[in-house]
């Protein structure tokens, strides 16, 4: 499987502009398999939803359903949604065969007000999508390994986020670590450019199990970056060193 990690620069609140901006970055791709876009890839981190959230099935999930058709890959990305008279961060994987599942994002950022605007999702989602099992995540997610926690059911971890750049240190160690310590590849897709709180500068990279950077986007610029998912690999380094096996055995939230 072939990954595509894109990370963009948004536009403050604009959901038309970020999706038509989107729709270009993906058609310079080729071959790959899965495309991942940041968090609240067609707003930017709104801590104010209210006339800016979609319902659910709104125009940014109508163009991921479109364009995974179109081009014979799953999209991947967080929007923010309106759905039962509530708020959420809810991250969608959508097939081309118009396949959609979503996470909503358990880990509220409450430090930015998250946990003030949004209701928490409860639910761990996994899908299979190409013979890959891919845990679907979003940013402060990536401070919390009991949730991430692999339990033998995943291959891959999706990480998409809105990190400030105050703070990418600890974003690209935290890559790493759930990487080593879950034996899967970890993609992390991080914006880039400057909303009315932060300045983000990217850094997003998809890493292997043993810790290594397979692709990397680098800081301060849009760009586009590619992997492949080595799953014949991944099967051989866990059967030769299972650690899954020995982990300590503390009841999963």
């Amino acid at each position: 499987m072939k990954i595509a990690i894109l990370q963009r620069d948004i536009e403050w609140c604009d959901v038309r502009a970020n999706v038509r901006r989107a729709d270009a970055a993906v058609d310079r791709l080729e071959g790959v398999d899965v495309v991942v876009l940041p968090e609240m890839f067609s707003t930017g981190f709104v801590m104010n939803p209210e006339g800016v959230a979609e319902v659910d099935g709104g125009e940014s999930l109508d163009w991921m359903r479109r364009k995974a058709r179109e081009r014979d890959c799953a999209l991947a990305g967080s929007v923010a949604v309106r759905t039962d008279g509530r708020y959420v961060n809810r991250f969608y994987f959508v097939t081309p065969e118009g396949g959609v599942s979503y996470y909503d994002k358990h880990h509220l950022f409450a430090y930015g007000g998250e946990d003030r605007s949004y209701s928490c999702g409860d639910e761990r989602v996994v899908v299979t999508f190409r013979g890959v099992r891919i845990r679907l995540l979003v940013c402060y997610d990536l401070r919390f390994p009991v949730w991430c926690r692999n339990r033998g059911d995943y291959d891959l971890a999706l990480f998409v986020a809105s990190w400030p750049s105050s703070r990418v240190d600890a974003w690209d160690a935290l890559l790493r670590a759930r990487a080593i310590e879950n034996q899967c590849y970890v993609a992390g897709v991080n914006r880039v450019g400057r909303d009315p709180a932060c300045l983000y500068c990217g850094s997003s990279a998809v890493v292997d199990p043993y810790g290594r950077v397979a692709a990397f986007c680098g800081r301060d610029e849009e760009c586009a970056a590619v992997a492949e998912i080595d799953m014949e690999g991944l099967r051989a380094f866990r059967e030769k060193f299972p650690v899954l096996g020995d982990a300590d055995g503390f009841e999963l939230l």
